[in-house]
């Protein structure tokens, strides 16, 4: 079997980053998010020497497959033996897919990939929210459910019936990276992603967190009593408050109406359900009249503008699924076993992840220049605002800020295109920089 010596690997990547190939940069990145992994903590129950199929390569070939439009399984492994030069036995690499410990080596892996990629843009000071100081100390995430075909070898209830396979992620809205929560079915029945999402809080909250946390979530993860609780452990949520929910008035709180980020707001003020306590914040929308009610359980000196503009952000995490779907093809479930499907739903991020991070380091390259799709958003806005004047109305100017935007389809394929033919990190920020555009070519 084509195996790369890690250490080699290590150290040509040191000696000259932006010539290492694509396939070699992924890899490197598998073998540090190992290597991390292993000195998180004293202890591991799933570290083991597998000569067949090393877990990094097990790694690696899971994001190769993630990146690669392939019908199945079987279509993937001959792939990676004719395109990749990386031959794997069929039952070896079905085998590591269902295999528990892997499941468990991933888990911890996907988790150190995670945070690498954080600090890597943190270094090109890549923060969509920096410009809300209220912020500051909070891991702010969208977090949703995602669902995709079952496998085919899913079986069917009592009623003969197969269901879709779902999963919940959560997206970080600082950088636009994809945090893997949860499995909600495999497809054998009908699950609601709320019990899942709170009973993986419920687990995270054992573990100790240098920031608060943030969550949004649509109206249906509501559970004042539930939610309240958690903010004993600096954990919070925004939603929209449900048009028949009963909650008793408080008191109204104070904002500032004339500040910028407050546009829109009609009230804010605290509410009670039993003994929960929270902020509810009616905002009507400048351009369109409608009006919502957001619930948070963040503290009331926070701006509701704020509250608002976050939860519109929520919906960015579609985008992602987009791009999964679409662009990376992951429309199926790779298996109906629960560790198979856990494995999917880390490497589908860890992927989308390290993708995102190539286009966000390329946009960062000049800041005289802008990516196309900044060009078309605000050639929207404008058409937007101009259509609102006729009536008498604006676009919040909350949207003009900065945005965490979907991945761009060229970035994909280009991205693909350096695996197949491996191309070098350097060819690879060639090409996605030269698509950036003139910052006034846009006016």
């Amino acid at each position: 079997m084509h195996i790369v010596n890690n250490q080699l690997l290590t150290k040509a990547v040191s000696m000259n980053k932006d010539l290492i190939s694509i396939p070699d940069y992924i890899r490197q990145h598998c073998v540090d998010s190992m290597n991390n992994a292993l000195g998180a903590v004293r202890y591991t129950t799933w570290e083991r020497n597998c000569p067949e199929l090393s877990d990094t390569d097990f790694t690696y070939l899971g994001l190769l497959r993630c990146v690669t439009p392939v019908d199945s399984g079987r279509h993937f492994i001959q792939n990676t033996q004719q395109l990749h030069d990386f031959p794997c036995p069929h039952s070896t690499y079905f085998g590591a897919l269902h295999s528990i410990r892997r499941k468990n080596m991933l888990n911890a892996v996907s988790t150190e990939s995670y945070k690498l990629l954080c600090a890597e843009a943190s270094k090109y000071e890549i923060d969509y929210l920096d410009h809300f100081p209220e912020l500051d100390g909070y891991d702010v995430e969208a977090a949703d459910g995602h669902f995709i075909t079952h496998a085919c070898h899913t079986p069917q209830n009592a009623k003969g019936k197969v269901f879709a396979a779902g999963f919940i992620y959560a997206m970080n809205l600082r950088n636009g990276f994809l945090n893997p929560i949860c499995k909600v079915t495999n497809g054998t029945k009908k699950s609601h992603e709320i019990p899942c999402f709170r009973k993986w809080i419920e687990k995270e909250c054992n573990n100790k967190n240098t920031n608060k946390k943030l969550y949004i979530y649509d109206r249906a993860a509501i559970d004042y009593k539930w939610w309240d609780k958690q903010k004993k452990n600096d954990i919070y949520m925004i939603s929209v408050l449900k048009e028949n929910a009963v909650t008793t008035f408080v008191r109204a709180l104070n904002f500032n109406p004339n500040d910028k980020d407050n546009i829109g707001i009609i009230s804010y003020e605290l509410h009670r359900k039993g003994k929960a306590q929270f902020t509810v914040t009616t905002y009507k929308d400048p351009e369109t009249g409608t009006v919502l009610k957001f619930i948070s359980t963040l503290p009331s000196s926070f701006r509701p503008g704020i509250i608002a503009i976050l939860y519109y952000k929520r919906w960015t995490i579609e985008k992602a699924f987009n791009n999964s779907k679409s662009d990376l093809k992951e429309r199926k479930a790779w298996s109906s076993e629960n560790s198979a499907l856990n494995t999917q739903m880390r490497l589908t991020a860890m992927t989308y992840n390290i993708i995102r991070l190539f286009e966000e380091i390329s946009k960062k390259h000049k800041c005289d220049l802008i990516h196309p799709a900044v060009k078309k958003y605000n050639k929207t806005l404008d058409w937007r605002q101009r259509r609102a004047e006729v009536k008498s109305k604006f676009v919040n100017p909350i949207h003009f800020l900065k945005r965490v935007a979907r991945i761009s389809s060229f970035t994909i394929r280009t991205v693909q295109s350096a695996i197949f033919n491996k191309y070098s990190l350097e060819w690879l920020m060639d090409e996605l920089i030269r698509r950036l555009i003139p910052r006034q070519a846009w006016n």
